[in-house]
């Protein structure tokens, strides 16, 4: 039988998919690539915004159409969170939450014998453990995404994820590290720790495990020449951790700080745990330990009660942090949330507008850290090739580098070379490898 996997949303979402279909491949599945032909299509789902839902449900009924007769798995957050919506999806004959996953092999041979409906979807409990994964080689990726955390505890009163993820829980150090050397026995040379609030790793482990514990494992791994973070909080970073993450070389210079507002009132507001005046010296402390370090960010704009004074605060600590990337979308109202019933929202087209002005500003930054890169000597990892004229990777800090590509038919997937920076475009840099 052969399976067709899609996700949507983060990085957890696509090393969870990725899990689930070396458990098939273990099982004797095959996977295809394309909607008609396969026997089974696994959807697994986000639940960030409204919109994710909407999405979610256009698939489901794009697969029906293409596919009739195929079975559909429903799995992940979408069904958790939204239990009630997601027993009212007819099409779909099996579905679970995000808390179970691993059972779906199991229940996809429950269902092959029976052929009736299940729907399994598990609350969240305090106390539960991390449903263990390990994925031994991503043959797609040129670098591997390692989930070592899940669930949050923050209730930022804008988000629904606490509730589609439950409560913060860890993968052991033990099981990271195993998981780790096999990804570098396939080829991997550079691995991205990922969670739902990556900040809390260990926070249910004993022996004060954190987040710089399970770094410094990653980076003792023979064979792995690069560590990369997922997105971190910036108010659970401690000036100790910093220290210790700047003696570890394979670390790579490049922090996703989630921001969403530049203006403490509107931080309070959501429930964020920091002010920008921490932010600020959390940005210059990484700054000063890490060598070209690149910060990058999400911002929201529009969110209740956002007035013009505080839009215009939040743009201003945007052009002054300087990111090397921002990632800006307007506030978008998410049922179950604290912040969707209040009365002061924002008109879409305020949002919309704000939305262009921060880009505009973030954008002249991103413009400007790639100019400083010119002149400068960067390892870059490559990736597959998407054209036959250059060669692309990313540098250390995330950067996009492109080379000419000289013979179509050479590849430097997987491998690394130094590289001079001599120009940039509009997103990336162009470069020369060093002889």
């Amino acid at each position: 039988m052969k399976i067709y996997y899609y996700t949507f949303g983060c990085k957890v979402n696509q090393y969870e998919t990725e899990n689930l279909k070396q458990l098939f491949l273990k099982r004797g599945f095959d996977t295809s690539d394309k909607i008609i032909g396969a026997d089974v299509c696994l959807v697994n789902t986000c639940t960030v915004t409204a919109n994710s839902d909407s999405k979610c449900r256009q698939f489901l009924r794009k697969v029906k159409k293409q596919n009739p007769y195929c079975i559909l798995i429903l799995t992940g957050c979408f069904p958790q969170a939204f239990e009630d919506a997601a027993y009212e999806m007819e099409e779909c004959d099996i579905i679970t939450g995000s808390s179970n996953k691993t059972e779906i092999p199991e229940l996809l041979d429950e269902y092959l014998s029976k052929r009736q409906r299940i729907i399994k979807i598990v609350p969240h409990k305090k106390g539960e453990k991390f449903e263990d994964m390990s994925n031994t080689e991503v043959k797609t990726k040129t670098r591997a995404y390692i989930k070592i955390q899940d669930g949050c505890d923050q209730y930022c009163s804008y988000c629904i994820i606490p509730y589609a993820r439950g409560h913060i829980r860890s993968k052991s150090l033990d099981i990271l590290k195993n998981e780790i050397i096999e990804l570098s026995k396939s080829g991997h040379k550079e691995v991205i720790l990922v969670g739902i609030n990556l900040c809390c790793y260990g926070k249910d482990l004993d022996n004060d495990i954190r987040l710089i514990d399970a770094i410094e494992v990653a980076c003792g791994i023979d064979g792995i020449e690069r560590v990369r973070l997922g997105s971190l909080e910036p108010e659970m970073i401690l000036d100790e951790d910093i220290k210790r993450m700047a003696r570890q070389k394979k670390l790579c210079p490049h922090f996703h700080l989630s921001l969403q507002s530049g203006c403490d009132r509107t931080l309070k507001s959501m429930n964020r745990k920091y002010t920008i005046s921490e932010y600020t010296e959390l940005v210059n402390k990484l700054r000063e330990n890490f060598e070209n370090c690149a910060i990058t960010t999400d911002i929201m704009v529009g969110f209740p009660d956002e007035t013009d004074e505080d839009f215009n605060q939040s743009l201003e600590f945007a052009r002054k942090i300087k990111f090397s990337h921002a990632h800006i979308f307007p506030y978008s109202q998410r049922e179950g949330t604290v912040a969707a019933k209040r009365d002061n929202q924002i008109s879409q087209s305020i949002k919309e507008k704000r939305a262009r002005k921060m880009t505009e500003i973030c954008k002249q930054s991103e413009q400007d850290f790639l100019q400083k890169m010119i002149g400068k000597s960067v390892k870059v990892l490559f990736e597959r090739e998407s054209c036959t004229e250059f060669h692309q990777g990313f540098s250390e800090n995330y950067t996009q580098i492109k080379i000419m590509r000289e013979n179509p038919l050479k590849s430097l997937r997987r491998t690394i070379f130094c590289v001079k920076i001599i120009g940039y475009e509009n997103n990336y840099c162009i470069g020369t490898i060093i002889k």
